[in-house]
C-alpha cells in the first residue's frame, strides 16, 4: 500500500529550474532513500512534499489524499512530518518542551504514551528530560529532532540529511536509530549523502541528479549499479 506519492513534479527558484519530472513512491512500513550529490535537488523534493516549497507542477499524494501546493502546517496536520536538515531544535528550550511542541503539528493533547514512546525508541534522551537541547551531544541532538518529528504522530516521517555534521560514531548512533524507527513500522523518506549508509538501510532508492531521477529499485539494485558505485560509493559493497 502507498503511503506517499510523487508524480510529475518541478519545483523552480524563480527562473532556475530545481526539479524536473520528479516521481516517487514510499509504501507503508518501508525505508525509500534518495542519494544524490550536492544541488542534486534532494532537499528541495523534501521541503515541496512538507509544504515548505509550492511546486510548479506535479501531484503529492499521501493516502491517496492530494497535499500538493497545500501549506506546512497542514501538510503536517495530514501525516507528513519533516525533520529538517540542521535539526532545527530549540536550544534554549528542554528537551521534553521540544518534544511537546512536536506535537502542536497535530490535533489533540500531549498524552504521556508519546513521550514514553519517543523515549523507548530514544533512550539516550531519557536522563535529559529536563535539560536544555543546546547542552545535548550532535547525535542526541539529531535523535531529538527525529523523537520531535514522531510526536506529530505521523504516517511519514521526511528525513533530511540526518548524519549532517556528525562524528563517525555520534552518525553510527543515528543510523541505528532509524532501523529502530523501522522495527517500529515507521514509514519514512530518506535522504542522506552517506550514501553506503543510506543504501544499508534501505528497501528501496532512487539516485537525483541535477533534479532528476535518474536510477530507481531496491536499494541492492542501486547499490550494485556500476555508475552509483563510481559516483557515490567508491567501492562494490
Amino acid at each position: 500500500m502507498s503511503a506517499l506519492t510523487v508524480s510529475g513534479l518541478a519545483v523552480s527558484y524563480g527562473a532556475v529550474a530545481a526539479l524536473h519530472d520528479v516521481s516517487l513512491e514510499v509504501r507503508q512500513g518501508e525505508i525509500v532513500s534518495v542519494i544524490g550529490g550536492n544541488g542534486a535537488g534532494k532537499t528541495t523534493l523534501l521541503k515541496t512534499i512538507a509544504g515548505v516549497l509550492r511546486p510548479a507542477v506535479g501531484r503529492i499524494a499521501a493516502d491517496g489524499r492530494d497535499i500538493a501546493g497545500r501549506p506546512s502546517w497542514w501538510v503536517a496536520r495530514h501525516g507528513i512530518s519533516l525533520v529538517p536538515e540542521g535539526r532545527g531544535i530549540f536550544g534554549d528550550q528542554s528537551v521534553h518542551d521540544n518534544l511537546v511542541l512536536g506535537a502542536s503539528a497535530r490535533r489533540g493533547t500531549v498524552s504521556a504514551a508519546d513521550i514514553e514512546r519517543a523515549l523507548a525508541l530514544f533512550p539516550a534522551l531519557a536522563a535529559k528530560l529536563g535539560s536544555p537541547a543546546a547542552s545535548l551531544s550532535g547525535g542526541q541532538q539529531q535523535m531529538l529532532a527525529v523523537a520531535r518529528g514522531l510526536m506529530a504522530r505521523p504516517r511519514v516521517l521526511l528525513l533530511d540529511e540526518p548524519s549532517l555534521g556528525l562524528a563517525p560514531m555520534l552518525a553510527r548512533e543515528v543510523f541505528a536509530a532509524i532501523q529502530r524507527l523501522r522495527a517500529d513500522g515507521v514509514t519514512i523518506l530518506l535522504v542522506e549523502q552517506m550514501a553506503v549508509q543510506a543504501l544499508a538501510l534501505a528497501d528501496r532508492a532512487y539516485v537525483l541528479e541535477r533534479g532528476r531521477v535518474i536510477l530507481e529499485g531496491s536499494a541492492q539494485t542501486v547499490r550494485e549499479n556500476p555508475a552509483v558505485i563510481d559516483a557515490y560509493l567508491g567501492r562494490r559493497v
